[in-house]
């Protein structure tokens, strides 16, 4: 069983950004793509950004945040990051972390992705 954790969430200024982790502490890495989801408050959880684990290069952003949004994954520490800049109210939601096993194609339907994190809260407030 894979185990995500999340990590780098809180409270950031209208403008500011953010930097969130995504660690498989256990080190199972039996997986083939790691991307985030978001789910604002009485919302349904959305895509935001993918990237394929074994290459650690191919990357696809929802259309409306990839003009400010990276997704990067190093073979170093083994994490994947997702950096966002320009931060509204909006973008205020439980950030997901996700993984699956089908293969090099970035999903971005949540029902394709057999492992979750518990999610870490952002809140973008002025």
């Amino acid at each position: 069983q894979v185990h995500l954790v999340e990590s780098g969430g809180g409270l950031v200024p209208v403008g500011g950004s953010l930097e969130l982790t995504c660690t498989d502490p256990e080190g199972t890495y039996d997986y083939k793509v790691i991307s985030w989801f978001r789910q604002a408050p009485g919302k349904e959880r959305e895509f935001v950004a993918g990237i394929v684990w074994t290459n650690r290069r191919t990357t696809y952003y929802e259309d409306s945040v990839k003009d400010r949004c990276t997704i990067a994954g190093t073979f170093g520490n083994d994490a994947v990051y997702l950096r966002m800049n320009s931060l509204t109210p909006e973008d205020t939601g439980v950030y997901y972390c996700a993984a699956h096993r089908r293969g090099q194609h970035i999903e971005v339907r949540e029902e394709m992705y057999e492992y979750w994190g518990q999610g870490t809260q952002v809140t973008v407030s002025s």
